[in-house]
């Protein structure tokens, strides 16, 4: 019994370490998330999304607001960018990268509602701009679920 005892607080303190490692891997990663954020002027307002994922849309977002200011610097006014083609080029490169289903609303005022994916959303706002990117669920459906369908 002493044996297993042992086995058994051997354990523990294994799960105890591996606890304590991820707790100090996440501080960390929401201390570089942070530094990114301030460096490209965004204010995180809302997330449930892995700490790599959200760093992967500020600086989508950042990078393509910049190449919407660099090819257009014949004007002295900081051009405007299209909230539009912003929402399709975050989209798609979600989509592409983490797989179907990505919605996302840009602009500079508006309200919204969404049930999303668990780890597939986040809120922020960027120079004038607020982004909502998530993720909703894709679920195949079948012929015989789609026939029943149709006879209601």
């Amino acid at each position: 019994m002493d044996g297993k005892l042992k086995q058994e607080k051997q354990q523990a303190m294994q799960i105890q370490n591996k606890a304590a490692s991820l707790k100090l891997r996440s501080a960390n990663e929401d201390v570089k998330l942070a530094a990114v954020a301030i460096s490209f002027n965004v204010r995180l307002r809302s997330s449930d999304m892995p700490t790599h994922m959200q760093e992967h849309a500020l600086r989508s977002t950042r990078s393509l607001l910049d190449s919407v200011v660099s090819t257009k610097t014949t004007t002295k006014t900081r051009p405007k960018p299209n909230p539009t083609l912003l929402a399709r080029a975050l989209k798609k490169e979600f989509d592409l990268s983490y797989g179907p289903a990505w919605h996302c609303v840009v602009g500079a005022s508006f309200g919204s509602f969404v049930t999303h994916s668990p780890g597939g959303f986040v809120y922020f706002s960027i120079d004038s701009l607020s982004v909502l990117l998530f993720q909703t669920e894709v679920k195949l459906v079948t012929e015989a679920q789609q026939q029943l369908l149709l006879r209601n």
